[in-house]
């Protein structure tokens, strides 16, 4: 997707991260650049700062978040990661975390970081203001909801025009080298889209539980796309004509159309979108005493809504819709999420995205 959004740094206060030791020996060569954003605590309960991993601080939100949770009385630091890269991070750290607290991830990064034994139980003081079941109701619990949407510039294509659906992109030639396609599997908006395209085309008896039919399909993504240019956001590339379409997440979409002043329209498939539930959680083996309270703080009606407010979220907390973006909340709702398998994704989609490195990129 673009630069993926999951992997976009903020401007500003960067720091080069060293290169980690991926899980099952694997070693993750590429060094890692991480936004480190601190902010003056009053009174800390530790000398230390609390270390936050995540893939949504992109887009402001770090700074915003550094503001609030200054005054708030925390000290923290952010790392701004995709969320392939977070779960890899953690699970190469786990004996030496570094980390005190997770969050942005989905449901499919939060599974595998709880099989490995990443994660420690907490239960937040606002666990009975979010509904029971979206996350696993013991180590992760969600806080946004989010669509992840194929998008399109509204100077390139009219509504009759448009494509309905990803297949549309693949499928019809006039949309080829059109759309743009990622480069990097390591951003959870991009294993989203792949895992809502694969999800069509289960099949117990095809290669890695996909038929031949859904290969052929993300064959076709890949080989008739335009490859997303490191370092230039889709929007960017819309705005100066090289790409019309591409995924986006709605957040995402409402923050760029300001930014480079074009509008797009995100498409609704007859068969639904994946729908992205972001969750938080304690790093197992933190020392930090402010952790929960972050978590607790964090987590709240009033963070989230004030958070809704700036970045067009949909909360999860009930108590924070009243005073949420109400445009974001009816926006989100207008979406049919799509009926997708996630334990099945969960399980496949570490084997899904290594067949699609080794043969579609």
């Amino acid at each position: 997707m673009l630069p993926d959004p999951d992997i976009l740094q903020s401007k500003g206060n960067l720091v080069n991260r060293s290169s980690f030791i991926k899980k099952a020996a694997a070693v993750v060569t590429s060094a890692v650049t991480a936004l480190s954003l601190v902010a003056c605590s009053s009174e800390s309960g530790s000398d230390e700062p609390l270390i936050i991993y995540s893939n949504s601080t992109s887009d402001g939100r770090g700074e915003w978040l550094v503001e609030q949770a200054a005054e708030a009385g925390f000290e923290v630091e952010f790392v701004n990661l995709g969320g392939g890269d977070i779960q890899d991070r953690l699970v190469a750290e786990q004996a030496n975390p570094m980390a005190d607290v997770v969050f942005g991830l989905n449901n499919v990064f939060f599974e595998h970081l709880k099989d490995d034994g990443v994660l420690e139980a907490y239960e937040p003081s606002w666990s009975d203001k979010v509904e029971a079941g979206i996350g696993d109701d013991e180590q992760y619990w969600p806080i946004v909801r989010e669509p992840i949407m194929l998008v399109y510039n509204d100077e390139a294509y009219s509504e009759a025009d448009a494509p309905k659906d990803w297949p549309d992109l693949w499928e019809q030639d006039r949309f080829h080298n059109r759309y743009e396609v990622p480069t990097s599997m390591g951003g959870a908006t991009t294993q989203m889209v792949l895992s809502g395209i694969l999800s069509r085309y289960l099949d117990e008896s095809g290669d890695l539980g996909v038929s031949e039919e859904g290969w052929s399909a993300i064959e076709a993504y890949f080989k008739n796309g335009n490859k997303a240019v490191k370092g230039t956001d889709l929007y960017a590339r819309m705005q100066a004509g090289e790409v019309d379409a591409g995924q986006m997440w709605l957040a995402g979409k409402a923050n760029r159309e300001k930014e480079y002043g074009i509008q797009t329209t995100a498409v609704h498939p007859a068969i639904g979108v994946p729908m992205a539930t972001q969750h938080i959680a304690k790093v197992a083996g933190s020392d930090n005493e402010k952790a929960e309270e972050f978590i607790d703080w964090f987590g709240s009606a009033e963070v989230q809504a004030a958070w809704s407010r700036e970045f067009f979220t949909a909360p999860v907390n009930s108590d924070a819709l009243a005073d949420a973006d109400q445009d974001a909340v009816e926006q989100t709702d207008s979406f049919t999420g799509q009926e997708i398998d996630w334990p099945t994704v969960a399980k496949n989609l570490p084997s899904w995205i290594e067949k699609i490195e080794l043969q579609y990129l």
